[in-house]
């Protein structure tokens, strides 16, 4: 019973401060896209529309999970931050019950889920790092509202139910056909989760030396799975699949610093080598091998992107070293199950040290200490301010920063603050952004830009930002950083 209260304790204790986070929602990243999402499902559900500028085109932000939350929206009046947080918190629940399940297919061990969840947290490194679609502690803590924890969620539940059917508990082809619509609803809801998912699918079917029955039932699922991509009316699924090249220069980082931001995970990829010594062909250690083959070949061809994928192998790791520690302690000699408590008890201390920073998201920066507050992310200050002005709907001209937050409040920016794949004119409208705030245009030209646009505001930067003079151009608020907004009167 101890032994299973301690790392109870302690995944209880992660749990709450993520659940605090969840409730003070600090803005930093791609919130304000999913929050922009939102609010276009909540006034336009069956057809919203791009969802940062004025254009009628899909997105892929319109998942099921984001058309959950717009009906949610539309049915109780929340704003838009108001239903991000519910749905962190239901992401959340889903994600450690998956884990949970996922877990139980594999140990028996009453201490293995609480484990499990202290390590997929804590074991990374200590070098500070946030991405969406990963589970260190700091990033879960930044994008706790984003679909990629929903879908990393569901991706567990997707695995347990595979380790139940291939070992014959849940054999029917209901099981089976059910995995396939669930497999589908992950890649739809997070792309790149959905790729983490189908390795670990993979996997689990593969490890369980399944006969051509099971395989044929697995790609039973498969293909309705596909059609259920093919039939989802958002978006063209399909179509994102040559979109990866583009999306590769934002991803070089990811193949960045890896020893700074992963070392602790090398205590996991220890465990998976006992594991391998004792089975060839163990789930986790054949989920390592895919996810890391994949993440190596992205880095060798550099296709920047493939490193989304990492997760498959960081995930398998964590989980192997939370199993075989379960299982030392419970049942090993002396001499080994201390060695084993400390060496484990000593890497979950440095990663909760490392990623420590993410206190101060619940209590703020001024009472952390110092080396607490040195790891402390600020968020950003968001435009809240200018809904005094602007309306829903409205088009705001603005540089790519704020262009990253204010579509969040309701209204449009003339160029997306992200890389919007099905907007066929981006690169028009990124020039023309650019051309506006030139040093020295003529008026004549930005008056151009935004009737060609739509424009009625303008975010800049007060001096320094080439508007001032401008007569077309009248100051009507200030926000915070000298941050100014003017109203186009010419």
């Amino acid at each position: 019973m101890t032994r299973t209260a301690l790392p109870l304790t302690g995944a209880a204790l992660v749990l709450i401060l993520l659940v605090l986070v969840a409730v003070r929602l600090p803005w930093i990243g791609d919130l304000g896209i999913h929050a922009a999402t939102v609010e276009r499902l909540r006034h336009g559900l069956l057809d919203p529309g791009d969802p940062l500028v004025d254009a009628d085109t899909p997105s892929p932000y319109y998942s099921p999970w984001t058309v959950l939350l717009g009906c949610l929206a539309k049915a109780t009046g929340l704003s838009a931050f108001g239903v991000l947080r519910v749905g962190a918190l239901v992401a959340l629940a889903v994600l450690v019950a998956g884990v949970w399940r996922y877990v139980r297919t594999l140990s028996a061990r009453p201490a293995a889920p609480p484990l499990a969840l202290l390590c997929l947290v804590l074991l990374w490194g200590t070098t500070q790092f946030s991405w969406s679609g990963f589970l260190g502690l700091h990033s879960l803590a930044l994008t706790v509202a984003y679909p990629s924890v929903f879908a990393l969620g569901l991706a567990f539940h997707l695995w347990a139910w595979l380790a139940r059917a291939v070992r014959g508990a849940d054999a029917g082809w209901g099981i089976w056909l059910g995995c396939g619509v669930v497999w589908a609803v992950i890649l739809l809801v997070h792309q790149f989760s959905g790729v983490v998912a189908s390795l670990g699918a993979l996997a689990v079917v593969f490890s369980a030396r399944a006969g051509w029955g099971v395989w044929g039932r697995f790609g039973a699922g498969a293909a309705l799975g596909v059609v259920v991509l093919w039939a989802w009316p958002y978006y063209d699924f399909f179509a994102l699949l040559g979109a990866g090249d583009g999306m590769d220069a934002v991803h070089r980082s990811l193949y960045r610093d890896l020893f700074g931001r992963y070392w602790l995970v090398l205590v996991g990829v220890a465990a998976l080598v006992v594991r391998w010594r004792r089975d060839r062909r163990d789930v986790l250690v054949v989920f390592f091998v895919l996810g890391l083959v994949v993440f190596a070949a992205g880095g060798v061809s550099g296709h920047w992107s493939w490193g989304r994928v990492l997760p498959a192998a960081l995930i398998p790791a964590q989980l192997a070293v939370a199993l075989e520690g379960v299982e030392v302690v419970e049942s090993g000699r002396r001499a080994v199950r201390a060695g084993w408590a400390v060496v484990l008890g000593v890497a979950l201390v440095v990663g909760a040290w490392g990623q420590a920073g993410v206190v101060g998201y619940v209590v703020g920066r001024g009472v952390l200490p110092g080396w607490v507050a040195e790891k402390y992310r600020e968020p950003w200050e968001g435009y809240g301010w200018i809904t005094r002005w602007v309306g829903y709907g409205d088009v705001v001209m603005a540089r790519e920063f704020p262009a990253r937050q204010i579509p969040a409040y309701g209204a449009y920016t003339v160029a997306p603050g992200y890389t919007d794949f099905f907007l066929r004119d981006e690169e028009e409208r990124v020039a023309a952004v650019g051309v506006y705030f030139s040093a020295g245009v003529a008026g004549s030209v930005r008056r151009g830009i935004e009737r060609e646009y739509g424009v009625r505001w303008v975010v800049g930067r007060g001096v320094g930002d080439g508007l001032r003079g401008d007569e077309g151009l009248r100051v009507v608020g200030r926000g915070p950083g000298g941050v100014v907004l003017y109203a186009v009167v010419g």
